[in-house]
Protein backbone atom coordinates (compact mmCIF):
# COMPACT_ATOMS: atom_id res chain seq x y z
CA UNK A 1 0.00 0.00 0.00
CA UNK A 2 2.49 1.99 0.95
CA UNK A 3 4.42 1.52 -2.05
CA UNK A 4 1.99 2.29 -4.39
CA UNK A 5 1.30 5.92 -2.44
CA UNK A 6 5.47 6.07 -3.06
CA UNK A 7 4.81 5.50 -6.94
CA UNK A 8 2.03 8.23 -7.12
CA UNK A 9 3.71 10.78 -5.77
CA UNK A 10 6.79 10.11 -7.66
CA UNK A 11 4.77 10.36 -10.73
CA UNK A 12 3.03 13.36 -9.41
CA UNK A 13 6.82 15.28 -8.84
CA UNK A 14 7.62 14.21 -12.27
CA UNK A 15 4.56 15.63 -14.34
CA UNK A 16 5.00 18.94 -12.04
CA UNK A 17 8.48 18.86 -13.23
CA UNK A 18 7.87 18.06 -16.90
CA UNK A 19 4.77 20.68 -17.54
CA UNK A 20 5.87 23.70 -17.66
CA UNK A 21 3.97 27.04 -15.39
CA UNK A 22 1.99 28.66 -17.11
CA UNK A 23 3.86 32.34 -16.46
CA UNK A 24 7.45 30.09 -18.38
CA UNK A 25 5.02 28.77 -21.16
CA UNK A 26 3.62 32.60 -21.45
CA UNK A 27 7.39 33.85 -21.98
CA UNK A 28 8.42 31.26 -24.05
CA UNK A 29 5.96 31.81 -26.99
CA UNK A 30 6.28 35.35 -26.40
CA UNK A 31 10.39 34.70 -26.97
CA UNK A 32 9.66 32.71 -30.22
CA UNK A 33 7.10 35.00 -31.47
CA UNK A 34 10.14 37.70 -31.07
CA UNK A 35 12.38 34.97 -32.85
CA UNK A 36 10.17 34.48 -35.64
CA UNK A 37 9.87 38.95 -35.90
CA UNK A 38 13.23 39.06 -35.69
CA UNK A 39 13.81 36.80 -39.11
CA UNK A 40 10.81 37.48 -40.86
CA UNK A 41 12.92 41.42 -40.68
CA UNK A 42 15.82 39.72 -41.58
CA UNK A 43 14.36 38.19 -44.96
CA UNK A 44 12.64 41.21 -46.01
CA UNK A 45 16.00 43.36 -45.52
CA UNK A 46 17.75 40.38 -47.58
CA UNK A 47 14.73 40.03 -50.47
CA UNK A 48 15.37 44.26 -50.82
CA UNK A 49 18.74 43.54 -51.18
CA UNK A 50 18.29 40.79 -53.58
CA UNK A 51 15.65 43.08 -55.37
CA UNK A 52 17.68 46.06 -55.39
CA UNK A 53 21.06 43.85 -56.59
CA UNK A 54 18.98 42.03 -59.18
CA UNK A 55 18.44 45.76 -60.61
CA UNK A 56 21.71 46.73 -60.40
CA UNK A 57 22.98 43.56 -62.03
CA UNK A 58 19.94 44.73 -65.24
CA UNK A 59 21.42 48.14 -65.47
CA UNK A 60 25.13 47.24 -65.58
CA UNK A 61 23.99 44.46 -68.25
CA UNK A 62 22.34 47.51 -70.22
CA UNK A 63 25.19 49.77 -70.13
CA UNK A 64 27.36 47.03 -70.74
CA UNK A 65 25.64 46.13 -73.86
CA UNK A 66 25.05 49.85 -75.13
CA UNK A 67 28.90 49.98 -74.45
CA UNK A 68 29.32 46.80 -76.83
CA UNK A 69 27.45 48.49 -79.50
CA UNK A 70 29.93 51.48 -79.41
CA UNK A 71 32.79 49.19 -79.50
CA UNK A 72 31.59 47.65 -82.29
CA UNK A 73 31.00 50.58 -84.33
CA UNK A 74 34.30 51.98 -83.01
CA UNK A 75 36.13 48.28 -84.25
CA UNK A 76 34.18 48.51 -88.19
CA UNK A 77 35.35 52.38 -88.12
CA UNK A 78 38.75 51.40 -87.66
CA UNK A 79 38.71 48.15 -90.15
CA UNK A 80 37.54 50.09 -92.79
CA UNK A 81 40.63 52.56 -91.77
CA UNK A 82 42.86 49.50 -92.00
CA UNK A 83 40.85 48.44 -94.95
CA UNK A 84 41.99 51.73 -96.64
CA UNK A 85 45.79 51.62 -95.67
CA UNK A 86 45.92 48.09 -97.30
CA UNK A 87 44.36 49.27 -100.71
CA UNK A 88 46.67 52.05 -100.49
CA UNK A 89 49.28 49.64 -100.56
CA UNK A 90 47.68 47.72 -103.19
CA UNK A 91 47.16 50.71 -105.28
CA UNK A 92 50.99 52.01 -104.64
CA UNK A 93 52.44 48.77 -106.18
CA UNK A 94 49.92 48.20 -108.91
CA UNK A 95 50.98 51.86 -110.63
CA UNK A 96 54.50 51.78 -109.31
CA UNK A 97 54.33 48.57 -112.09
CA UNK A 98 52.68 50.59 -114.75
CA UNK A 99 54.92 53.28 -114.20
CA UNK A 100 57.79 51.24 -114.62
CA UNK A 101 60.88 52.92 -114.41
CA UNK A 102 59.44 56.37 -115.16
CA UNK A 103 59.94 59.08 -112.00
CA UNK A 104 57.97 61.44 -113.77
CA UNK A 105 54.92 59.05 -114.09
CA UNK A 106 55.27 57.83 -110.52
CA UNK A 107 55.76 61.22 -108.92
CA UNK A 108 51.90 61.89 -108.81
CA UNK A 109 50.78 58.71 -107.86
CA UNK A 110 53.10 58.76 -104.54
CA UNK A 111 52.21 62.31 -103.63
CA UNK A 112 48.99 61.64 -104.09
CA UNK A 113 48.64 58.71 -101.68
CA UNK A 114 50.37 60.49 -99.29
CA UNK A 115 47.92 63.61 -99.37
CA UNK A 116 45.50 60.56 -98.57
CA UNK A 117 47.52 59.31 -96.06
CA UNK A 118 47.98 62.53 -94.00
CA UNK A 119 44.43 63.04 -94.35
CA UNK A 120 44.14 59.75 -92.88
CA UNK A 121 46.35 60.62 -89.55
CA UNK A 122 44.54 64.45 -89.31
CA UNK A 123 41.18 63.48 -88.38
CA UNK A 124 42.23 59.93 -86.71
CA UNK A 125 43.88 58.54 -83.85
CA UNK A 126 45.74 61.21 -81.85
CA UNK A 127 48.45 59.17 -81.35
CA UNK A 128 51.69 61.39 -81.86
CA UNK A 129 50.19 62.67 -84.88
CA UNK A 130 52.10 65.74 -85.52
CA UNK A 131 55.22 63.60 -85.45
CA UNK A 132 53.62 61.29 -88.34
CA UNK A 133 52.44 64.10 -90.37
CA UNK A 134 56.15 65.22 -89.92
CA UNK A 135 57.70 61.96 -91.86
CA UNK A 136 55.18 62.75 -94.36
CA UNK A 137 55.81 66.06 -95.43
CA UNK A 138 59.36 65.29 -95.20
CA UNK A 139 58.60 62.45 -97.66
CA UNK A 140 56.39 64.88 -100.02
CA UNK A 141 59.53 67.27 -100.00
CA UNK A 142 61.97 64.68 -101.26
CA UNK A 143 59.56 63.77 -104.16
CA UNK A 144 58.52 67.13 -105.16
CA UNK A 145 61.85 68.17 -105.33
CA UNK A 146 63.20 65.23 -106.50
CA UNK A 147 65.53 64.83 -103.58
CA UNK A 148 64.77 61.15 -103.76
CA UNK A 149 64.80 58.69 -106.29
CA UNK A 150 61.39 57.54 -106.77
CA UNK A 151 61.70 53.58 -106.40
CA UNK A 152 63.21 54.60 -103.11
CA UNK A 153 60.27 56.60 -102.11
CA UNK A 154 57.71 54.23 -103.28
CA UNK A 155 59.62 51.98 -101.00
CA UNK A 156 59.54 54.75 -98.01
CA UNK A 157 55.93 55.27 -98.74
CA UNK A 158 54.83 51.73 -98.50
CA UNK A 159 56.74 51.42 -94.63
CA UNK A 160 55.07 54.49 -93.41
CA UNK A 161 51.72 52.66 -94.47
CA UNK A 162 52.51 49.29 -92.93
CA UNK A 163 53.75 51.44 -89.87
CA UNK A 164 50.33 52.51 -89.68
CA UNK A 165 48.54 49.46 -90.24
CA UNK A 166 51.05 48.17 -87.20
CA UNK A 167 50.36 50.88 -84.69
CA UNK A 168 46.57 49.56 -84.77
CA UNK A 169 47.60 46.47 -83.52
CA UNK A 170 50.40 47.26 -80.65
CA UNK A 171 49.92 48.32 -76.71
CA UNK A 172 52.36 50.10 -75.12
CA UNK A 173 53.54 53.32 -72.94
CA UNK A 174 54.92 56.35 -74.98
CA UNK A 175 55.58 60.10 -73.62
CA UNK A 176 53.62 62.57 -76.08
CA UNK A 177 52.24 66.04 -76.22
CA UNK A 178 49.16 66.97 -75.88
CA UNK A 179 46.13 69.75 -75.37
CA UNK A 180 44.67 69.94 -72.25
CA UNK A 181 42.73 72.81 -71.01
CA UNK A 182 44.50 74.87 -73.86
CA UNK A 183 47.92 74.30 -72.43
CA UNK A 184 50.64 71.94 -74.16
CA UNK A 185 51.60 69.66 -71.93
CA UNK A 186 53.74 66.60 -72.11
CA UNK A 187 52.48 63.26 -70.53
CA UNK A 188 52.62 59.77 -70.07
CA UNK A 189 50.35 57.81 -72.59
CA UNK A 190 48.75 54.50 -72.24
CA UNK A 191 47.93 53.10 -76.25
CA UNK A 192 45.99 50.45 -76.80
CA UNK A 193 45.43 49.82 -80.30
CA UNK A 194 44.29 52.77 -82.25
CA UNK A 195 40.74 52.78 -80.37
CA UNK A 196 41.62 53.32 -76.36
CA UNK A 197 44.37 56.10 -75.24
CA UNK A 198 44.85 56.53 -71.59
CA UNK A 199 47.21 59.44 -70.00
CA UNK A 200 48.99 60.37 -66.85
CA UNK A 201 50.46 64.19 -66.47
CA UNK A 202 52.62 64.64 -63.79
CA UNK A 203 51.18 66.47 -61.38
CA UNK A 204 49.10 63.09 -61.00
CA UNK A 205 46.14 63.77 -62.82
CA UNK A 206 44.37 60.59 -65.18
CA UNK A 207 42.29 61.12 -68.22
CA UNK A 208 41.73 59.79 -71.71
CA UNK A 209 41.11 60.71 -75.31
CA UNK A 210 37.64 60.97 -77.08
CA UNK A 211 36.22 61.17 -79.87
CA UNK A 212 33.37 63.47 -80.46
CA UNK A 213 29.92 63.01 -82.04
CA UNK A 214 31.48 65.16 -85.41
CA UNK A 215 34.69 62.61 -85.11
CA UNK A 216 37.41 65.33 -83.90
CA UNK A 217 39.41 63.77 -80.59
CA UNK A 218 40.20 66.09 -77.65
CA UNK A 219 41.75 65.11 -73.86
CA UNK A 220 39.94 65.05 -71.14
CA UNK A 221 40.60 64.33 -67.20
CA UNK A 222 38.99 62.30 -64.93
CA UNK A 223 37.86 63.04 -61.60
CA UNK A 224 36.22 59.72 -60.43
CA UNK A 225 38.62 58.16 -58.34
CA UNK A 226 37.76 54.74 -58.96
CA UNK A 227 38.32 55.50 -63.19
CA UNK A 228 41.24 57.01 -62.03
CA UNK A 229 42.99 53.74 -60.09
CA UNK A 230 41.49 51.64 -63.41
CA UNK A 231 43.75 54.00 -65.55
CA UNK A 232 46.77 53.41 -62.73
CA UNK A 233 46.14 49.74 -62.90
CA UNK A 234 47.02 49.48 -66.66
CA UNK A 235 49.99 52.05 -66.70
CA UNK A 236 51.38 49.34 -63.95
CA UNK A 237 50.50 46.25 -65.88
CA UNK A 238 52.05 47.92 -69.18
CA UNK A 239 55.52 48.83 -67.27
CA UNK A 240 55.53 45.38 -66.10
CA UNK A 241 55.04 44.00 -69.87
CA UNK A 242 51.82 42.77 -69.28
CA UNK A 243 49.96 43.46 -72.28
CA UNK A 244 47.10 40.89 -72.22
CA UNK A 245 44.47 40.25 -69.76
CA UNK A 246 41.13 41.79 -67.96
CA UNK A 247 41.20 45.12 -67.39
CA UNK A 248 38.22 47.12 -66.56
CA UNK A 249 38.96 50.91 -67.94
CA UNK A 250 37.14 53.86 -68.48
CA UNK A 251 34.74 53.96 -71.70
CA UNK A 252 35.89 56.84 -73.92
CA UNK A 253 32.93 55.95 -76.26
CA UNK A 254 30.45 56.59 -73.83
CA UNK A 255 28.39 59.49 -74.54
Amino acid sequence: MFENFLKKTILLIGLMILTPAPTAMGNSLENLAKALAKIRGEVETLQTQLDTEKEKHGSRISALNSQLADLSVEERRQKMSIEKLQHSIEKLNTDAKKAEQSGENLKPVLLEILKDYKQHIQTGFPFKTEDRIRSIENLENNVTNQLIDPNKAVNQVWSLIEDEIRLSKENGIYQQTISLDGEKMLVDIAKLGTVFLFFQTRDSRAGMGKRSEDGDWKFEVIDNTDEIERIKILFDSLKKQIRQGYFELPNPLRK
